[in-house]
């Protein structure tokens, strides 16, 4: 358990310096507040998901030991994980060294926050809830792979997809940013194409996953879709 903890450490540490190299390299300078806070948020949430995954030391084996998922799954994860936020990170810093948006209300900081904080507690709940909560699209036949019908799984079928959106969406609004929602806007849609897909090989491939999107009919957002 000890060795995938510390790597779990040493994988958030890569992400905020790389965020931060994405942000202050494009905005050209270190004082700027709105990066420093969402270089807090990111610290927060990568260490509380540490602590859920504390608690669940499969869980932590499978995401730490990643196996071969889908082969679709590895170019959606690259613009939904990687590509994707460093594009919106950069058009940030640059929008803020260069002054293309007009400044948006001192409120929407606070709001961009609170979204966030939604978006990552939703994630954390989706992952505490899920004992197979990969990184990858595949069905854990190892792992005696079942259907997950509980906690925000109660409500739409993929809740850790709204929490990641939820987030990706709301870094604009943290960044002080209108031109960042572009990019962000395009992560979201490769996670809207990921939930896709996934449904699709859940349907096919996992067993009960039918009856349960029965009763659980939508996949992000209740009433909509």
């Amino acid at each position: 358990m000890h060795a995938p903890i510390v790597k779990r450490f040493v994988l958030i540490t890569f992400n905020l310096a790389l965020t931060a190299v994405c942000l202050f390299g494009s905005a050209g300078r270190l004082d700027w507040t709105n990066a420093w806070v969402l270089l807090g948020l990111s610290f927060a949430t990568g260490v509380a998901f540490t602590a859920v995954l504390w608690r669940n030391p499969e869980l932590v084996a499978e995401r730490s030991n990643i196996k071969a998922g889908k082969a679709w799954d590895k170019i959606i994860v690259s613009v939904a994980v990687l590509l994707g936020p460093m594009a919106t990170w950069i058009t940030a810093g640059l929008d803020a060294r260069f002054h293309w948006s007009n400044a948006m209300p001192a409120w929407v900081l606070t709001a961009g926050v609170a979204v966030a904080v939604l978006g990552a507690d939703l994630f954390a709940w989706a992952m505490q809830s899920n004992n197979f909560f990969s990184s990858v699209v595949r069905i854990q036949k190892d792992r005696g792979h079942t259907v997950v019908a509980g906690g925000p799984y109660r409500f739409v079928r993929h809740p850790g997809y709204v929490g990641m959106s939820a987030f990706t969406l709301a870094t604009p609004l943290i960044l002080n940013s209108w031109w960042a929602f572009v990019p962000a806007a395009a992560t979201a849609a490769a996670t809207l194409l990921r939930t896709m897909l996934e449904d699709r090989t859940l349907h096919n491939e996992l067993d009960g996953y039918v009856e349960y999107a029965g009763r659980v009919k939508y996949r992000l957002m209740p009433g909509i879709w």
